[in-house]
């Protein structure tokens, strides 16, 4: 990819252009989830906790023979397990804005908003963590294998990459809240806080999509290339952290044939392309996913 004379410096003029817009938006438009939400409001019987086309079963066989009640229990399962890959997610994603600015002028709005970004992160994963304690349901951890994988990104990730890591998880997640807050069969509790996440997560896309841009233009072949390898691999990770085998166990069902189950499922499948359809679109035509090996990778995900 080439550049004309003097592309560099009007993509970082516009980098601030961007951050001041989203510093001004962040002013107008954050959400404290300590006052915000009630938190000692009993949830509700008889509502879900996830839209129940989201959860992993629906449509099976198991589904199928499942009662509301059941139902309605591994949803409260996986919202958790959800939750908790956020904290974790969100975690790797302030280390990473900390290592993206730790060498730019603090003055600049891009490195403000970075820390304005810190301040949302930290707020969201404690929100996360509350919601978990509410549902009464455990931690549901990420594997070992994922968190050393995790421990390797946020350790030595170039700027690209790092970007990439964090559409990745945003979009994904915020795919799914936006069919989460409106709908009226859910319980209050998780209605706001996805409202919360995705008003203040429209503006860290924003960020994250833009300086990617820049970065797939303006950064050593190397770091382009790092990119492009490591984009698929840090697909498959985020595409099975998000529910933990553990919730089944959690629900009181047979973990072996409930994977047995959702890995045979088209509408499973086709819900977790769904889920990153916006995001494979951008990273194609920005040039992260490009290349036969790098595209494997991503259909290994299943989410391409």
């Amino acid at each position: 990819m080439t550049t004309t004379p003097g592309a560099p410096s009007l993509l970082l003029s516009d980098r601030e252009l961007v951050a001041e817009r989203l510093l001004t938006a962040s002013a107008k438009h954050s959400f404290d989830p300590e006052t915000e939400l009630d938190w000692d409001a009993p949830l509700v019987p008889g509502l879900w906790f996830l839209p129940e086309h989201l959860v992993s079963l629906y449509g099976t066989p198991m589904w199928e023979r499942m009662s509301e009640e059941q139902r309605i229990e591994l949803s409260r399962h996986e919202a958790a397990s959800l939750a908790s890959a956020g904290i974790w997610f969100e975690v790797i994603l302030m280390q990473l804005l900390a290592r993206h600015i730790y060498d730019l002028d603090p003055r600049t709005g891009h490195v403000q908003y970075a820390l304005t970004e810190v301040a949302d992160e930290c707020r969201h994963s404690k929100m996360f963590a509350r919601m978990v304690a509410k549902l009464e349901t455990g931690w549901y951890q990420p594997g070992g294998m994922s968190r050393f994988l995790g421990r390797i990104l946020k350790t030595t990730a170039p700027t690209p990459a790092a970007f990439t890591a964090t559409l990745l998880v945003e979009e994904i997640l915020d795919r799914m809240q936006r069919v989460t807050f409106p709908d009226e069969r859910i319980q209050p509790l998780v209605r706001g806080i996805t409202r919360i996440h995705v008003v203040e997560e429209t503006r860290h896309v924003r960020y994250a999509r833009e300086e990617l841009r820049r970065q797939m233009v303006t950064a050593p072949l190397w770091e382009r290339s790092f990119t492009r390898l490591t984009s698929g691999q840090a697909a498959v990770v985020v595409a099975r952290s998000l529910i933990s085998p553990k919730v089944y166990a959690g629900a009181g069902l047979d973990v072996d044939e409930c994977l047995r189950q959702v890995r045979a499922s088209e509408h499973r499948r086709e819900t977790m392309r769904w889920s990153a359809e916006k995001l494979v679109e951008f990273l194609e035509e920005t040039g992260v996913i490009h290349g036969r090996a790098v595209r494997a990778e991503w259909r290994r995900s299943g989410l391409l």
